[in-house]
């Protein structure tokens, strides 16, 4: 099993980072000693000062794929979950500013918060327009749409299947909406797939 990421894809994100708008999907990856379920509380590492939320959907590949056309890539997932891709913000800049990879800000171990629930697609309302949110000590920071991304799920499959073969299990988080920011030691934080809370844990 794999986490696939995929960085810059909503737009009011990119502009609140500053970043150039991409041309194609961002992709990054994670590595499964990054994954926190079970609602267990994340550990802020002792080497950031500077940790940031960002919730996004997650989608679970249910069969094997290879250059998977974009008509057909509807096929290789039915089942829609949410995540949080933590990022150490302040490495993240010192690596970015360099010119470096981003691994030591993204794929840290408990990185990758992933709901226990997936929502089947044929439960959702819209699985064209699916939307979620993340609450921190009861205040809304973060909403997102998926009829917001610049690139649909399709887009994703079609995009990371041309470099790497997608397994049945890999996960891939389609990107965060705007309003990241920083957590701290006593947060609790709730996240939500359409009125269904799938995240509930606290930071530590």
């Amino acid at each position: 099993m794999k986490i696939v990421c995929i960085g810059r894809n909503y737009v009011a994100h990119i502009q609140e980072l500053h970043n150039e708008m991409p041309e194609e999907p961002v992709v990054f990856m994670k590595p499964d000693s990054a994954l926190l379920r079970n609602n267990d509380p994340f550990y802020i590492p002792n080497w950031t000062n500077d940790v940031h939320h960002e919730i996004e959907l997650v989608i679970k590949i249910n069969r094997l794929g290879k250059n998977i056309e974009k008509q057909f890539a509807h096929r290789y997932f039915d089942e829609i979950g949410l995540g949080i891709d933590f990022t150490a913000r302040d490495i993240q800049n010192k690596l970015k500013a360099k010119g470096l990879p981003w691994e030591k800000a993204k794929a840290f171990d408990k990185a990758a918060v992933l709901s226990n629930i997936f929502i089947a697609k044929s439960d959702l309302e819209n699985p064209k327009a699916i939307p979620f949110k993340l609450d921190i000590n009861g205040v809304r920071v973060q909403t997102g749409n998926s009829e917001l991304m610049m690139f649909d799920f399709e887009d994703i499959i079609t995009h990371v299947s041309k470099y790497v073969t997608l397994k049945m299990g890999d996960l891939i988080y389609t990107g965060t909406p705007a309003g990241v920011g920083a957590v701290k030691i006593g947060d609790h934080l709730e996240g939500y797939l359409e009125d269904k809370k799938l995240l509930d844990f606290m930071i530590k």
